[in-house]
């Protein structure tokens, strides 16, 4: 794994946080305020540009790392960025508050893997 490859997962986790602490405000808050639904699809779309990122850079990775299911964040993002503003609220929840946590879990457990010493 490349440096900016290392960086990019490295950003993709924290963004998984950030989407941790919106989603720990809950379903009720999330569907109540329209601030958060927009701040969960801006999370999504930072999520799906570091895999971008990777995907451009460092192909190899991404192929070598079916597991972490990298490509299915890359299409979420592509969903949620060009829906024409018909973005499904409730999907949107369940990949921040189900797939994603998954996802970043896999890839902290890759960087540590990766991590000297």
């Amino acid at each position: 794994m490349n440096t900016r490859t290392r960086r990019w997962l490295g950003d993709l986790v924290e963004h998984a946080t950030t989407a941790g602490r919106l989603t720990d405000r809950g379903k009720d808050a999330y569907d109540a305020d329209e601030m958060l639904r927009y701040a969960a699809e801006d999370l999504l779309i930072r999520l799906g540009e570091c895999v971008s990122r990777i995907d451009r850079d460092d192909r190899a990775f991404v192929d070598a790392h079916p597991d972490l299911e990298l490509g299915r964040v890359k299409d979420a993002r592509n969903v949620i960025a060009h829906g024409d503003d018909d973005v499904d609220t409730e999907l949107l929840w369940s990949i921040l508050s189900v797939n994603i946590p998954e996802v970043a879990a896999r890839v902290a457990r890759v960087l540590d893997r990766a991590t000297p010493g």
